[in-house]
């Protein structure tokens, strides 16, 4: 059985820069209410006629991936596109990709698992380079929130959470017998779905005329959330699938070099930081200045992370993510 590696990795965020004083002008609330309960200083949001979208933002992301890896569009054997805001509701964004790419005719795998959503797509690549089917897999994760948030004070709890970007990965054939994915870890739990979710726009709540026909009808076309049950089930999730990981491998807490939690909320990064003992030396967040990116988010911090020189060759790296669905997961990767 073959072994799979991470060869290139790269993100992409826009320009345009929201300030929690920014969104004060839109909603009651402020930089300190913001900051208290998510760490969030700023996001990226997408502004109008600057070209970019979850596909194209995804485009910009693999195209740094594939150029550290060095190899080539045509060098691609599949494409898997986690993300929860696609350009259209149908098709998704991988087969946008391989368009935009100039790619061959590959498959393209899209992924709906939201903040799990680039943990459950590494695990997809891992498994086809495990059994020999293909040996270059472009793995992203990107989203558009902004297009689709409601600014006002009513939605404040979600909104102020959100940013848009994108990230990347090249999971390649493991040819040196040295390092690689170890091994990937996937749950989920229905019954709490409602607790995070968009039930519209949906084939329940489909045609946008139901607005129009009935204004006091309060239709669920934002996204809602139970912040305080989340964060409750978050920090138990967490913390079972990293040990999780870790004892699938022989290891422990204390082999961690660098965790990359999915970047949800700064306050629950911190707790499972502080029940690991894990030094701030040895946890990567950059939740303050980009927001929740959801599918982007790991990629997003993996990638600044191995820029800035905090992830070398030989450390063992732990990706962790928690989400709607409720769908959580790690990767155990030795880099």
């Amino acid at each position: 059985m073959f072994t799979s590696k991470i060869t290139g990795l790269g993100y992409y965020v826009p320009e345009n820069v929201i300030t929690n004083d920014d969104l004060s002008r839109l909603m009651d609330t402020n930089d300190a209410w913001i900051q208290e309960r998510t760490g969030i200083s700023e996001r990226r949001h997408i502004k109008k006629g600057d070209g970019n979208s979850t596909t194209t933002m995804a485009v910009k992301a693999s195209t740094i991936a594939l150029e550290r890896a060095g190899l080539k569009p045509n060098d691609i054997d599949m494409i898997v596109f986690a993300t929860l805001s696609p350009d259209m509701y149908f098709p998704g964004g991988g087969v946008e990709v391989q368009q935009l790419m100039e790619m061959r005719t590959i498959p393209a795998l899209d992924v709906r698992n939201q903040c799990s959503g680039f943990v459950y797509s590494i695990s997809v690549a891992d498994q086809f380079i495990k059994t020999g089917m293909y040996k270059h897999v472009l793995v992203i994760g990107s989203e558009n929130h902004s297009g689709g948030l409601d600014f006002t004070t009513r939605g404040r709890g979600v909104s102020v959470i959100f940013g848009d970007g994108a990230g990347a990965v090249v999971v390649s054939r493991n040819d040196t017998g040295r390092g690689g994915i170890l091994s990937t870890h996937l749950h989920s739990e229905g019954k709490h779905k409602k607790e995070l979710s968009l039930q519209g726009p949906s084939t329940a709540y489909w045609v946008p005329q139901i607005i129009k026909d009935n204004p006091q009808v309060d239709i669920p076309y934002y996204p809602v959330m139970n912040g305080t049950f989340v964060f409750k089930h978050a920090i138990v999730r967490f913390s079972e699938v990293i040990q999780e990981g870790l004892e699938a491998n022989g290891l422990s807490i204390e082999d961690i070099d660098m965790l990359i939690p999915h970047q949800a909320n700064l306050r629950i990064s911190q707790f499972i930081q502080k029940k690991l003992k894990l030094p701030d030396s040895r946890v990567f967040n950059n939740i303050q200045k980009y927001g929740n990116t959801t599918a982007a988010s790991i990629p997003i911090a993996l990638s600044e992370a191995w820029e800035e020189g905090k992830i070398k060759e030989g450390d063992l790296v732990v990706l962790a993510a928690f989400g709607s669905g409720f769908t959580w997961g790690s990767v155990i990767i030795r880099w």
